[in-house]
């Protein structure tokens, strides 16, 4: 592809990760936000879109879009063949690679990670090391997260790559996107994680008292989370919450359905959240009957089980149907999502 006079423009490359059965889909939504670009895959849950545009560009779209099966984003700017990819030449490739983009003293994010057969003798932890000693002895501050800027190593099939990004246009500020939680105390079910996940990677202005909705409760492990943020939560579902929630005043278990509940409640909620199992499209409907029982302005989370089976229009579907009411505030495959996606709405009007 040329320009008017016959210049090959200067193309990015963009790294991205995804989940490896979701990568296709992943691939797909990339290629129609840059149509002239293209794919190559570079490990089980690593590619990268070689595109016109600039990672900047990318992101803004991907979120837009919303493209959700892709987790993470930088621009690749070294790849260095793993036959020659030692760590000293990596440490020097990264030394080279920042001698003009960062200030003395400067902070920087340092997040290592591998994507399938390693090809190296080391692994992401010692990478990181190794990247972490270079930096710290040219006199920058080097943490793993939270810095202006975001220094990706990548151990791929057959090579090692390195990548800037600022945290804004990564799409997650982890390590290839991978968020990794510790149990917390009092975890009644592993389904926290997603909310956690969540929570960790986009700043959403939760309501800081009054009423939700919890669909599809049991055994309780979202709605204990939304006690730990001071919101009084009606609990809806057929089967047994957790013995600690039957507790608390503030815990209204609700064992019906939720198309049952939304017929004789009189509750106005401040938030819904929904982690049924059900199909996608019936998920959507269902959140379509809570708007009527929310404040203007509300916010919902749920989560879509999409399966394997033509994800990506199956993700396009829902998503159609729940703007009928809502605002799409946030919509992406996090890592503790398996065959699902997580969607944030805000109710309009």
């Amino acid at each position: 592809m040329t320009d008017q006079d016959g210049v090959q423009p200067e193309l990015t490359r963009i790294l991205f990760s995804a989940s490896q059965e979701y990568f296709m889909p992943a691939s797909r939504g990339l290629r129609e936000l840059a149509p002239e670009g293209k794919v190559e895959r570079l490990g089980p849950d690593l590619g990268c879109l070689s595109t016109t545009a600039s990672l900047a560009e990318i992101a803004q779209a991907a979120r837009d879009k919303p493209v959700v099966f892709v987790r993470h984003l930088t621009e690749e700017l070294r790849r260095l063949p793993a036959a020659g990819a030692g760590l000293d030449t990596v440490a020097a490739a990264a030394r080279e690679l920042l001698a003009d983009r960062l200030a003395p003293g400067a902070e920087i994010a340092v997040q290592a990670w591998a994507s399938g057969q390693r090809p190296v003798a080391y692994g992401s932890q010692e990478l990181y090391a190794a990247l972490a000693e270079e930096l710290t002895g040219l006199g920058h501050q080097v943490c793993r997260s939270g810095a202006p800027l975001v220094l990706s190593a990548v151990i791929s099939d057959a090579d090692v790559s390195l990548g800037l990004a600022a945290p804004e246009h990564a799409l997650s500020d982890w390590a290839g996107g991978r968020v990794r939680l510790a149990k917390p105390k009092g975890q009644i079910s592993r389904a926290e994680f997603k909310l956690e996940e969540l929570f960790k990677l986009v700043d959403l202005p939760l309501p800081k008292g009054g009423a939700a909705v919890d669909l599809g409760a049991s055994p309780g492990g979202w709605t204990r989370i939304l006690r730990e943020r001071g919101l009084e939560v009606w609990a809806v579902d057929p089967g047994d919450l957790d013995p600690s929630l039957l507790a608390d005043p503030l815990v209204h278990h609700e064992r019906t359905t939720a198309g049952r509940f939304f017929e004789r409640t009189r509750t106005r909620f401040a938030l819904a959240v929904n982690d049924m199992r059900m199909d996608a499209v019936l998920s959507a409907e269902v959140m379509l009957d809570a708007a009527e029982h929310l404040l203007p302005g509300a916010l919902c989370v749920v989560t879509f089980k999409v399966g394997t089976y033509k994800p990506y229009d199956t993700v396009r579907v829902v998503l159609d149907r729940l703007r009928r009411r809502y605002e799409i505030v946030e919509a992406r495959q996090l890592q503790h999502n398996r065959h699902e996606i997580t969607v944030v709405g805000r109710k309009r009007g």
